[in-house]
C-alpha cells in the first residue's frame, strides 16, 4: 500500500463519513472498499455498513446523491404503508358479512283431544278471615193473587131509604131468575153496585116488577154520575127513583 503524500507539510485528515457522492475533499468518484483518494490522497471514508453500499449503488447510476438521510425515510414510509394496509385489511375483515342465527321458536304443548278429558280443576279462594258474609238472596216474588170472584148483583140495604137508577123492569110473572140475569148483563157491561129488588116491598114503586138497579146513593145529586155511566153502558132509557121501604 502506498502512502498518502504529504498536503503541504500537514499529516492526512482523519478519517470522515461520508456524506455525498465523491471524495469529501476534491469530489472525485472512488471505487467501494477503496481507502485513498487516487487524485488527492485524502483517506476515504470506511462505512461498509448497508447504507453505504446503497449510496455506492446509486452513484454508480445517477450523478447526484441527496444523501444517507435517504434510505432511514424510504424505510419509514414503507414501514408506515404496510401499517396502513394492515389496518385497512383488519377493519375491512371486522366488517363482513354477519352470520345470523336462526332461534327455533319455543316449543308448543301438544294439543290433546277434549274426548274424554277431565275438566281443569279452578282453584277456590278461600275466604279471608273477619270478611263481610255475602248479602243475602233477594226474597221470592209473592204468588200473583187468585183472581177475584165474578160480580154478583147486591141486595138493596134492609130498611134503608135512598136513590137509584133503574136499568130495567121485569114483571113477577117471568120469575126472579129474569130480573137476576138482566142485572148480570149490566155487570158484564162494568156498571157497579147493581142489584134486583122487588118493587111491592116498597112504597115509591109500582107493584108487580123485578126492579134492576145500579148506584145506592143517599141523595138525588149522587145519582147523576151513575146514571151518565149508565146511558154510555148501552142502557140510554136508564132514570133515577128513590126508594122507599
Amino acid at each position: 500500500m502506498r502512502s498518502a503524500p504529504a498536503d503541504g507539510g500537514q499529516a492526512p485528515a482523519p478519517p470522515i463519513e461520508a456524506g455525498a457522492g465523491g471524495c469529501p475533499r476534491c469530489g472525485t468518484t472512488f471505487a467501494p472498499l477503496q481507502e485513498y483518494c487516487l487524485e488527492c490522497g485524502l483517506r476515504l471514508p470506511r462505512g461498509r455498513g448497508v447504507v453505504t453500499h446503497l449510496g455506492t449503488a446509486w452513484r454508480r447510476r445517477l450523478r447526484w446523491y441527496p444523501g444517507d438521510w435517504l434510505w432511514p425515510a424510504l424505510l419509514f414510509l414503507v414501514i408506515a404503508a404496510l401499517g396502513a394496509t394492515v389496518a385497512i385489511l383488519s377493519s375491512t375483515r371486522d366488517e363482513g358479512p354477519k352470520t345470523l342465527v336462526a332461534i327455533p321458536p319455543p316449543a308448543q304443548p301438544p294439543l290433546t283431544s277434549s274426548v274424554g278429558s277431565t275438566p281443569a280443576t279452578v282453584p277456590t279462594t278461600p275466604t279471608e278471615t273477619g270478611a263481610a258474609p255475602p248479602p243475602p238472596p233477594p226474597p221470592a216474588p209473592k204468588p200473583p193473587s187468585p183472581p177475584a170472584p165474578p160480580a154478583a148483583p147486591v141486595e138493596w140495604p134492609a130498611g134503608q131509604s135512598g136513590y137509584t137508577v133503574v136499568l130495567a123492569s121485569v114483571p113477577t110473572k117471568d120469575g126472579r131468575a129474569a130480573g137476576e140475569e138482566q142485572a148480570e148483563r149490566a155487570i158484564d157491561a162494568g156498571l157497579t153496585d147493581v142489584g134486583v129488588l122487588e118493587s111491592s116491598s116498597y112504597s115509591s114503586l109500582h107493584p108487580g116488577y123485578y126492579v134492576v138497579f145500579t148506584g145506592v146513593r143517599d141523595s138525588f145529586t149522587g145519582t147523576q154520575a151513575d146514571i151518565e155511566r149508565a146511558r154510555a153502558s148501552g142502557y140510554p132509557k136508564a132514570y133515577q127513583r128513590q126508594i122507599t121501604p
